[in-house]
C-alpha cells in the first residue's frame, strides 16, 4: 500500500491525434514499466481497431513509479463520441496534463476537456507537444493557451512525446503541482468503479479508484446501487500488466475481479464498500451516457438473428454505453433498434460485431429520437421514422438540438457560417481566440449533423477546422416524414423524418438514387417517395423487353400490334401481382452514409 502523500492521480486529456497515446509511451518507457524489448507504438491500445485506425476508444490506466513517488496514469480518448469516456476518468484523478499539439493549437476537443477538467476542480498541467515537427509554432500558440487558459506561458511545458525531449521535466512537474489524493485509511470502505469490461474467462474486471478504507482481496463487498454482494477474488494494480496485491488503500488506483457475469452489476459510477463495515454514503457517480443516434441492424441472413442476439448481449458486457431493442421490418426482417453515442461510437460497433462475431449486418439510415403531443394530450417518444404516426394524430413534434463548437483558422469562417445556415443553425457565438484563429457556436438541429455534417466541416476547412458538440434540449420544428414506395408498397426501411423545406429535395434525390440501383424486373416499377398520401417526386425502373416481333417477317401490321398489346397485357398482369425483389446489397449501397 503507497503512503497517500506520494500518489499523484492523473489523466491524459488532449484532442484527436495531439498525442496522448504516445506521451502514454514515453512514460511508460522512462518509469522503466515497459522493458525495451515488448514495447510498441501506442502500448496502451490493446484492441485491434484501436491500432488499425489509430484512435483510442476505451480508457486505460496504468501504474507509474518514479523517484520515490507512484504515478496513477489514465489514457483518455480524444474523440466527441467517446467524451463519457473521459468524464468518468476525471472523477479517479486529480490533475490532468492537457496536451496541445505546438503546429495546430487550441482545438475544439481540447476546450471542452479543459472545461470538464475546470468542473471537477483538477490541477491542469498544459503541454505543448510535437516540438519536432517543422510546422510546430510554440510561440504562438503558447500565448493562445495563455490567453484561454490564463496559464501564464512560462509555465507551459514544451515537449515531444515521440523523441522523448521534456517528459522527465513533465513528470516532476506533475509531482510538484498535482496535489495527493485525499482520503482516510481508518474510514469504512468506499471505491468508485470508474470503467469496467468483460473477460471470457475471469467474469467482470472492473477499474477502481479507492476513495476510504482499504480494498482487500478475499473481502466480502457490497454494491452500493446494484444491491448485490460478491466476495473479492484478485485485487491489484495494472503495471501495465495486471499485478495482483493484497490491498488497496486511500487514493490508490487498480482493478477488481470478484467474479461477475454481468457487467451491469458492476456498472461505472458504482460504489463499493464492505459488507461488514459498510458505508453509509453512496460515492457520486456519472449519469449515464444517453443515446443520440438511432438505427436498425439487421443480419443478411435471417438465420443469423440468434447468433446476432448473443452477439449483442456480449458486446455490451464491454461497451455499456449503447441499447438496443427488438425491431421487425417488412423490407429486412427481424432486426434490433440500437442506440449510440454518435456515428463513430456506431461504427465502431457496427465493426466490432461484424469482426469479433463474423456477422454480415445492414444497418439502415441514423436517425435521432423525437418527442411528439398527440391530440388528446399524451406525450410520446419515437426513434424510428416508421414509427411516427400520421401527421393528423399529433398536435406538435420536437426535435433534439445541440451546442456544437468549432474552431477553425479566420479564411474558412464564411464557408464554416453557410454550411451551418443551410443546416438550420443560429449562431450562438463567435470569438477570435488570436489574430488567424475562430470559435463559432452554432445551436443546430442534431438530425442535421448526424449524417455528413463532420466530413463537410472538413472537406470545406481543408481539414483544419475541428468540431465539439453538447446536447442543447429539444424545440418544435415543421417536421414530416418521407415514405418511400415501391410498386405502390411502402418500404420501412427508407423511411425518414425530414424538415418540410427540405422533403422534396430529399424525395427527389433517393428516388433517383434508387432508380440507378434498384435490379430491372419482369414489369416496370415505380418507385415514389410520399410524404402522407401525397407523391411528392417518382421515377421508373424500366421493365425487361423481349422483342416479341423479331420472328415477324413481313404482312399486316395488325399482326404486330396484336403481339405487342398481348406482351403489355401480360406485363400489366405480372405488375399487379408481382413483389419487387430487392437484393440485400441493395439496401447496403442506398443507405451508404458518404453519398
Amino acid at each position: 500500500m503507497s503512503e497517500i502523500s506520494k500518489i499523484r492521480n492523473i489523466a491524459i486529456i488532449a484532442h484527436i491525434d495531439h498525442g496522448k497515446s504516445t506521451l502514454a509511451d514515453r512514460m511508460l518507457e522512462l518509469c522503466g514499466a515497459v522493458e525495451a524489448r515488448e514495447m510498441r507504438s501506442q502500448y496502451l491500445d490493446t484492441m485491434d481497431l484501436e491500432r488499425e485506425r489509430g484512435i483510442t476508444i476505451k480508457l486505460q490506466s496504468v501504474k507509474l513509479e518514479w523517484k520515490g513517488y507512484t504515478i496513477n496514469l489514465i489514457d483518455t480518448p480524444g474523440h466527441v463520441d467517446f467524451g463519457y469516456e473521459v468524464s468518468r476518468s476525471l472523477a479517479a484523478c486529480e490533475g490532468v496534463v492537457l496536451v496541445v499539439d505546438a503546429a495546430q493549437g487550441m482545438e475544439a476537443q481540447t476546450l471542452a476537456n479543459t472545461y470538464l477538467a475546470l468542473e471537477n476542480d483538477l490541477e491542469i498541467v498544459p503541454v505543448l507537444n510535437k516540438l519536432d515537427l517543422p510546422a510546430a509554432d510554440p510561440d504562438k500558440h503558447g500565448a493562445e493557451m495563455e490567453q484561454i487558459l490564463g496559464t501564464p506561458a512560462e509555465d507551459i511545458l514544451r515537449i515531444s512525446a515521440k523523441t522523448g525531449l521534456g517528459v522527465e521535466a513533465l513528470l516532476e512537474a506533475i509531482i510538484e503541482r498535482v496535489p495527493p489524493p485525499e482520503g482516510d485509511a481508518e474510514k469504512p470502505l468506499q471505491a468508485l468503479i470508474f470503467d469496467s469490461h468483460f473477460d471470457t474467462y475471469r467474469g467482470v474486471v472492473s477499474s477502481v479508484r479507492v476513495m476510504n478504507g482499504s480494498l482487500d482481496s478475499r473481502d466480502k463487498l457490497k454494491f452500493m446501487q446494484a444491491g448485490s454482494t460478491h466476495e473479492a477474488d484478485e485485487v491489484g494494480v495494472r503495471t501495465p500488466d495486471n499485478t495482483p496485491v493484497d490491498s488497496l488503500g486511500p487514493g490508490e488506483v487498480g482493478y477488481l475481479i470478484a467474479g461477475i457475469k454481468d457487467v451491469r452489476e458492476a456498472r461505472s459510477g458504482e460504489t463499493i464498500t464492505t459488507a461488514a463495515n459498510a458505508a453509509e454514503e453512496v460515492l457520486d457517480g456519472y449519469r449515464e451516457p444517453q443515446p443520440m443516434v438511432f438505427c436498425g441492424l439487421y443480419p443478411v441472413d435471417g438465420d443469423d438473428y440468434e447468433d446476432f442476439r448473443d452477439a449483442l448481449d456480449k458486446l455490451r458486457l464491454d461497451d455499456g454505453s449503447f441499447t438496443f431493442e427488438p425491431e421487425t421490418s417488412t423490407a429486412l426482417g427481424f432486426g434490433f433498434r440500437c442506440g449510440f453515442l454518435g456515428l463513430l461510437h456506431m461504427e465502431i460497433v457496427r465493426e466490432r460485431l461484424q469482426r469479433e462475431f463474423d456477422l454480415n449486418l445492414i444497418a439502415t439510415s441514423p436517425s435521432v429520437e423525437y418527442q411528439i403531443t398527440m391530440n388528446g394530450g399524451e406525450e410520446r417518444v419515437i426513434d424510428n421514422p416508421s414509427s411516427l404516426p400520421a401527421s393528423g394524430d399529433w398536435t406538435e413534434i420536437r426535435e433534439p438540438y445541440l451546442k456544437a463548437s468549432m474552431i477553425t483558422p479566420a479564411e474558412y469562417t464564411g464557408t464554416l457560417m453557410e454550411l451551418c445556415q443551410t443546416r438550420r443553425g443560429h449562431m450562438e457565438k463567435m470569438e477570435y481566440l488570436s489574430p488567424d484563429r475562430v470559435e463559432l457556436v452554432y445551436r443546430m438541429p442534431l438530425s442535421e449533423v448526424v449524417v455528413d455534417f463532420f466530413d463537410q466541416l472538413k472537406s470545406r476547412s481543408q481539414g483544419y477546422a475541428s468540431l465539439d458538440y453538447e446536447a442543447a434540449g429539444y424545440e418544435p420544428g415543421d417536421l414530416v416524414r418521407v415514405d418511400i414506395l415501391f410498386n405502390s408498397e411502402q418500404v420501412d426501411a427508407f423511411s425518414t423524418v425530414v424538415h418540410r423545406d427540405s422533403s422534396y429535395d430529399y424525395g427527389r434525390r433517393t428516388a433517383e438514387k434508387l432508380q440507378s440501383i434498384i435490379p430491372r424486373q419482369q414489369f416496370e416499377v415505380p418507385i415514389q417517395a410520399a410524404i402522407g398520401g401525397k407523391i411528392i417526386a417518382r421515377e421508373t425502373v424500366r421493365a425487361f423487353r423481349k422483342d416479341v416481333t423479331a420472328k415477324l417477317y413481313g404482312g399486316d401490321v395488325t399482326r404486330k400490334n396484336k403481339l405487342l398489346k398481348k406482351q403489355k397485357e401480360g406485363k400489366k398482369k405480372m405488375k399487379s401481382i408481382g413483389r419487387v425483389e430487392i437484393p440485400p446489397d441493395t439496401f447496403i449501397r442506398a443507405l451508404r452514409l458518404d453519398d
